[in-house]
């Protein structure tokens, strides 16, 4: 990185005049100085904020432009804190259409302007995620909506009520919760390269997902009893993953703000490089 630094300081020149007479005449131009310095991240310190190896195209991108990754966290954490309380009853709460401004702006909007950000920036990994739960918490809240009439058309009759507890709707759910948990442990194994906090996070997630996909697997066959303590266990995992996000956030705009350096466990040295040393051992054997 470059920088000018300007040197306040008059310059005093001595002239002749034309009689032979010399004469003192300051001169106010402040005299302009080149330095260079270099700022370096290491490649831990790197991942910490932008989740993802420290590769070249990545830190070229990232000295550009803000970190967009803590935003995405944000709609992320505070969603998932909305939810996993819901779903573990938390004060009486029961149903989510109060809170359906979770599905459909505080998380999708943040999470996906994250993602562009991202992309943008050549985030790799951390854009993926973004993008993950953004499309989650958009299909899920098309659940919440009675105008679109989803429970409705599951019974014969046209009664949502009825549709809701419906054998096939909630086979469906649970289904797609299924998938969802097989997708995000795959998200997890690649979170086992960053650091613990992140790796926990999709670890408590994929559980949640699969234990959620199961109360509704239980309410499609009439055990309302099982399927509710199912719900409340799928909530207090999602309720660990929020604490553990919001944790991750901290740190990220800690470390931004330059405030506290606070550990993430990183796992990184336990796998094979993949930061800007490999990627010159590849520049290396293509010459």
């Amino acid at each position: 990185m470059a920088t000018v630094t300007e040197e306040q300081g008059p310059a005093t020149i001595r002239e002749v005049n034309g009689n032979g007479v010399s004469a003192d005449r300051i001169e106010n131009k402040p005299h302009l100085t080149h330095t260079t310095t270099n700022i370096s991240m290491t490649p831990e310190m790197f991942e910490k904020l932008y989740l993802t190896p420290k590769i070249p195209h990545a830190v070229d991108h990232a000295g550009r432009f803000a970190n967009a990754a803590p935003l995405g966290f944000l709609g992320f954490v505070i969603s998932t804190f909305t939810f996993s309380m819901v779903m573990m009853g938390w004060g009486g709460a029961a149903g989510l259409s109060a809170v359906a401004g979770i599905f459909f702006f505080t998380g999708p909007v943040l999470l996906l302007l994250a993602t562009i950000f991202l992309w943008i920036q050549a985030q790799f990994f951390a854009m993926m995620v973004c993008g993950l739960f953004c499309v989650f918490w958009l299909s899920f809240g098309l659940l919440q909506l009675p105008t679109l009439g989803l429970a409705a058309a599951y019974s014969a009759t046209g009664n949502a009520a009825e549709g809701l507890m419906s054998k096939e709707m909630n086979a469906v759910i649970a289904l797609y919760l299924l998938i969802w948990g097989f997708a995000l442990g795959t998200f997890w194994i690649f979170t086992l390269r960053i650091n613990a906090v992140f790796a926990g996070i999709f670890g408590f997630v994929t559980i949640g997902a699969w234990v959620l996909s199961g109360a509704y697997w239980k309410l499609s066959n009439g055990h309302i009893k099982e399927a509710q303590r199912l719900q409340k266990g799928g909530g207090a995992l999602l309720f660990i993953v929020a604490l553990l996000g919001w944790y991750m956030l901290f740190v990220m705009m800690a470390a931004e703000m330059r405030w506290l350096n606070l550990p993430v466990w990183d796992l990184s040295h336990y796998w094979r490089t993949t930061d800007v040393e490999l990627a010159a051992m590849e520049n290396e054997k293509k010459d």
